[in-house]
């Protein structure tokens, strides 16, 4: 095994420096796609279903002049059909990249542990940091530069607000977030998010007034409210999240033409409204678009050519 393989699990695995490097270098292949992962092959080992994951990296391999195999759930069986260490050595010895779509993080946490090539998380129960990168990288677009300005996500304490509460912290950014009680971001996030703020002059501030959250925002975030796994919670959630959907009276608290952010998939009507989601300021798809550059330039730094990208 090759102790070189360098791993993006977990948003906090980039420094504030890299995370704007990487918005550079997606920055400038959606301005020019270029071929510098000319015969390289990604892997998209998957044990959760995907629509925007699987085609934005198959998609993002395509420009950069690589190729993908995608492994579906019935043929991977992580840790049952297969041990992990075994399918992270194999493919080691097939592909130059692996990107896994998992359960647990310690599902990818093991698999890389074992990996000789550059692994991405695709997505955990408990982080999404590609998709922070491409929500960052839609915020640059709009406003040119990130720090100062502020950010509110409302909602649930999972792994898409984990990974963008770590990414827009490292980037000086004013964050907001606000959950009801029982449903707050994880310590160990808090407090990592808490320190790269201070590190990086920005501001974390936690509550469960969503009212306080997006006051005076530029940008208005909100994701499901029941995650993948969680469905047996969904009507216990639907009532402890009364209160917390990003509608229009909610978004009228915040800046004047406040961006209105969303992952997605959306559950209309629930987390957010139809005429919200609608809105000429809603950049909801802007996000989704970019899925394809962050994860191209995530692939492009892991495997250590994303200095050949020029502008």
């Amino acid at each position: 095994m090759r102790d070189s393989a360098r791993h993006l699990l977990s948003s906090a695995d980039l420094s504030g420096e890299e995370i704007s490097f990487l918005l550079d270098v997606a920055a400038a292949l959606k301005r020019r796609p270029q071929r510098v992962l000319d015969g390289r092959q990604l892997a998209l080992l998957f044990e959760k279903p995907s629509l925007r994951t699987r085609v934005s990296f198959q998609v993002a391999m395509r420009h950069l002049g690589g190729e993908t195999i995608y492994l579906a759930p019935q043929e991977v069986g992580l840790g049952e059909r297969e041990a992990i260490k075994d399918v992270a050595r194999v493919l080691s010895r097939y592909v130059d990249i692996v990107a896994v779509r998992t359960f647990g993080q310690e599902i990818v946490e093991e698999y890389a542990s074992f990996s000789a090539i550059p692994v991405i998380n695709a997505l955990t129960n408990d982080e999404h940091p590609c998709q922070a990168l491409a929500d960052l990288l839609t915020l640059q677009e709009r406003w040119g530069t990130l720090r100062g300005h502020s950010l509110a996500f409302i909602g649930d304490g999972n792994n898409v607000s984990a990974s963008l509460v770590l990414t827009a912290a490292s980037l000086g950014m004013d964050v907001r977030m606000a959950s009801p009680r029982g449903y707050m971001l994880p310590e160990s996030v808090i407090a990592e998010a808490s320190a790269r703020a201070d590190q990086f002059g920005g501001r974390l501030s936690l509550v469960v007034d969503p009212v306080e959250a997006v006051a005076g925002a530029e940008a208005l975030y909100t994701d499901v409210w029941t995650s993948m796994g969680q469905e047996r919670e969904s009507e216990r959630r639907r009532i402890d999240f009364n209160g917390y959907q990003l509608n229009a009276a909610l978004a009228a608290r915040a800046a004047p033409g406040a961006l209105i952010m969303h992952d997605l998939p959306a559950h209309r009507g629930d987390e957010i409204t139809d005429e919200v989601m609608e809105s000429e300021y809603s950049i909801v798809f802007d996000q989704a678009e970019n899925r394809v550059w962050a994860q191209a330039a995530a692939a492009a730094f892991l495997l250590g050519v994303a200095d050949r990208v020029t502008a």
